[in-house]
């Protein structure tokens, strides 16, 4: 079978990389072609465009970057006619996918979507759009079934794959670690700062900031892939502060407490049962946009699986100095931590089991088997 996948940042990438090994499982003559990064890349097949590409963060940056995504949409269009797959695979990324979608219908393409546009958080009408245009939906967080159910809209919740990839990492020597990046032995606080540019900008000067009032504890920052070193150091000005680029679950496995992009890389930081502040900052213009169309209480995975405030969201003007100090503070209290622990076994409970990727490969496999039988 053919299959052409469309992942649009890190986490689709690694996502993206899961789903195509549990494919090939399925079926061993699994060709891919996609959109996506390093690590789908070293499973197999072509990659057409790497995610670094089309990287843009908020309604602004995409507004000003918006003939760029249009010639990336039109190049992926005819690449899509050119390969001629059994099944198109959308990977989140809805602002590109549901336009991928729509003209692949069109086109009479089988369209499968992994990963949910999170149209729970605003613009829910698109969820009629994906309705014509999407032929299967798999979902990855538990309440997303239920939204979807009542739009009368039958979705496969499968489970979500950040377990399997954290469940199935070689684990790290915290010794050995602390040696190869030449980390002191203090107790480590990560700093998460994001994947993109824009959010890095935002949030680093400030979790920075927080680096001597708190001289007893290793600062890291967690390198994002898409980014060189050379960035991150601009924003570096104190000693105690250790850059590690690509190893951010290493990281996680061996540190105290987190200050965390609002992301996916709050979930992940749960499942590592680190505690952790939120924190998100955006463009002035984009952020009073979001306002207006976003209906959640919380802008955190964890928060909005659990339905209640389990971690604190530092959120535009809140994300700053003194905020962070004093929440920062908090989480590193040994009360507040079991607090933490507990909470985060809740969720995972939430979560599923292992086997989001291979419920997924088996379903989309499955499918297109079914189409071909006569």
């Amino acid at each position: 079978m053919k299959y052409y996948i469309i992942a649009g940042e890190a986490s689709g990438d690694l996502h993206g990389s899961n789903l195509m090994k549990a494919l090939q499982k399925q079926d061993r003559n699994a060709e891919f072609r996609f959109w996506g990064g390093d690590l789908m890349q070293a499973v197999g097949g072509t990659l057409v465009k790497h995610y670094k590409e089309r990287q843009f963060m908020g309604f602004a940056e995409v507004v000003l970057n918006l003939r760029k995504i249009l010639g990336l949409i039109k190049h992926c269009k005819t690449d899509i006619s050119s390969f001629n797959p059994d099944v198109i695979i959308c990977i989140d990324n809805s602002g590109f996918n549901l336009r991928i979608a729509k003209w692949a219908k069109e086109q009479g393409y089988k369209t499968h979507y992994y990963i949910s546009p999170q149209v729970w958080a605003s613009r829910a009408g698109r969820v009629e759009k994906i309705k014509r245009d999407v032929d299967a939906m798999y979902v990855i967080l538990p309440f997303e079934k239920e939204f979807y159910d009542t739009y009368n809209y039958d979705v496969n919740f499968v489970g979500h794959p950040l377990i399997d990839a954290i469940s199935d990492r070689v684990q790290v020597d915290e010794t050995t670690f602390r040696e190869e990046h030449h980390l002191s032995k203090k107790p480590i606080i990560a700093l998460l700062p994001g994947s993109r540019k824009q959010e890095i900008t935002k949030m680093l000067g400030v979790m920075l900031s927080l680096v001597n009032d708190f001289s007893e504890y290793q600062f890291v920052i967690a390198g994002a892939p898409s980014q060189d070193y050379s960035f991150y150091k601009t924003f570096i000005k104190q000693d105690n502060v250790a850059f590690i680029s690509n190893k951010t679950y290493d990281l996680l496995s061996v540190s105290t407490a987190a200050l965390v992009t609002s992301g996916t890389a709050t979930l992940e930081t749960a499942l590592f049962k680190v505690p952790q502040v939120v924190c998100y900052k955006a463009n002035a213009i984009s952020y009073q946009i979001a306002k207006r169309i976003i209906t959640l209480k919380y802008i955190s995975l964890v928060n909005l699986i659990m339905d209640r405030e389990v971690v604190t969201e530092l959120i535009q003007g809140d994300l700053n100095k003194k905020r962070l100090k004093k929440e920062l503070s908090k989480i590193l209290d040994e009360d507040q931590r079991i607090k933490f622990f507990i909470d985060y076994y809740d969720l995972e409970k939430k979560l599923g089991g292992k086997g989001a990727s291979e419920n997924a490969a088996r379903l989309i496999y499955q499918s297109i088997q079914d189409r071909q039988t006569p």
